[in-house]
């Protein structure tokens, strides 16, 4: 399921994420649009690497809830 769940998101990446994808690649988009560093859908990644299916949904949903365009902190690493 771990790896499922990974080739979606490297899926995500490289068609319709705008960090990443197609959009950016044909020149739409110029300029990152992620407000952290890394890139939510990295960071899930990471998270489900690290610390497996639940516990990582459970910090990639408090990272989404936490994006918004008024955010202070770029940083934010898995801890």
């Amino acid at each position: 399921m771990r790896k499922v769940l990974i080739f979606i998101v490297r899926l995500y990446q490289k068609t319709l994420s705008p960090d990443q994808g197609f959009t950016k690649k044909i020149g739409l988009i110029r300029v990152p649009t992620c407000a952290f560093y890394p890139t939510c859908s990295e960071y899930f990644i990471l998270a489900i690497e690290k610390y497996g299916i639940l516990h990582g949904l459970s910090l990639f949903s408090k990272r989404i809830f936490r994006c918004h365009p008024w955010q202070k902190e770029h940083l934010d690493p898995l801890t």
